[in-house]
């Protein structure tokens, strides 16, 4: 007698080992469709290029009948899809050629993956909702109702053993999402059995059956996401002027603008230093000093040349101001320099600064 045992796969499945009297093995998944088919697959990456013969009955006096409807794969057979109308034994053989590789008997609703229910209907009461559906022909299910709204990061579930699932603390304003499912109670079946698949998603909000519940919230984010993005880029913008100006500094430094330091020598006098210098407030001046009174000047003076009209003025330092003359160096004091009074008109003062005035010329003591 060839011998059996389950073992788990990747993806839920579940698989049956067999052995055969010869001692081949090879790897089965049996699902059953809600009673109504059967699906049978083998592992054939041990047996590559081997067409493998499956017969099978559902009663033990009958003979085997060959499998109608193979699936492939890589052109190759790698299961059998059987039509069932009731639970009951199956007797198969799985062969190669005409040497069996593996023969067994298995009971189908031990492998039972029940139909995904439809037509959910929804019973809205306050903050709670009813959900009902068909129930399928057959006992021992338990039927689980899940729903979230699109700020939910996992589904909520709420179970009942039958289709009649009632859930509770809802907000009607809110948009729901709501899916079904069916599972087959492990003490009926065994560990075997196959969750149903997720009934199509429905959409409600205030008791009314909603085509979507993105569009709903697709408007609040997006105003979300426009505010950030435009405080962000006014944010850069700013940045981005005021490193700028930062860096015109540096690289073109201001130049002092002496309209603000000689007020009124370009709005009143087009620039002429000489006329601003005679109507100027707070210029006082002063007497010709007779010779001896102005003491010594110092070496270098400013002397401020007028220019011609068609000219632009410029100023002129010399130096020095005061030649010495021979004699007094030869009997003057060392400690004291001697020094001759300016040839002038006129001194006059502006602020801390001192103007002698002659005839042609200003120089600034």
């Amino acid at each position: 007698m060839p011998s059996s045992r389950g073992s788990s796969r990747p993806g839920g499945r579940t698989y049956i080992s067999c052995v055969s009297s010869v001692g081949s093995a090879s790897q089965l998944q049996v699902i059953n469709f809600n009673f109504e088919a059967v699906q049978i697959t083998w592992n054939t990456s041990a047996y590559a290029g081997i067409n493998f013969t499956f017969v099978y009955k559902f009663d033990k006096k009958e003979e085997y009948r060959p499998c109608s409807s193979y699936i492939l794969q890589h052109g190759y057979s790698a299961g059998c899809l059987l039509e069932v109308q009731r639970d009951g034994p199956l007797y198969f053989s799985i062969r190669n050629g005409t040497q069996p590789l593996l023969t067994k008997n298995l009971a189908i609703s031990a492998y039972l993956k029940p139909r995904s229910p439809g037509d959910l209907s929804f019973q809205w009461r306050q903050e709670a909702v009813t959900v009902t559906c068909s129930n399928l022909g057959y006992n021992d299910l338990q039927y689980e109702i899940q729903h979230k709204t699109v700020f939910d990061a996992v589904w909520q579930s709420t179970e009942a053993e039958t289709c009649n699932v009632t859930v509770d603390g809802l907000d009607p304003e809110k948009c729901y999402f709501f899916r079904a499912r069916v599972k087959a109670l492990e003490f009926a079946y065994g560990s075997e059995t196959y969750p149903s698949d997720w009934s199509e998603v429905t959409h409600q909000q205030r008791g009314e059956l909603r085509d979507s519940c993105w569009e709903n919230s697709l408007f609040p984010k997006f105003i979300l996401i426009a505010g950030m993005v435009s405080f962000l880029t006014v944010f850069l913008l700013l940045l981005s002027l005021w490193k700028l100006h930062r860096i015109k500094k540096v690289l073109m430094p201001s130049v002092p603008d002496p309209r603000f330091s000689f007020l009124g020598l370009f709005e009143s006098h087009q620039g002429n230093f000489q006329e601003w210098i005679k109507d100027t407030q707070n210029v006082a001046p002063l007497n010709k000093m007779e010779d001896g009174e102005l003491e010594c000047a110092p070496e270098d003076a400013v002397v401020v040349q007028p220019a011609e009209a068609e000219t632009p003025k410029t100023v002129v330092m010399t130096s020095p101001l005061y030649p010495q003359m021979g004699e007094e160096e030869a009997t003057g004091d060392s400690g004291q320099l001697p020094c001759q009074p300016p040839q002038g008109h006129g001194v006059v003062s502006l602020g801390d600064f001192t103007f002698v005035m002659n005839d042609n010329s200003y120089m600034m003591l």
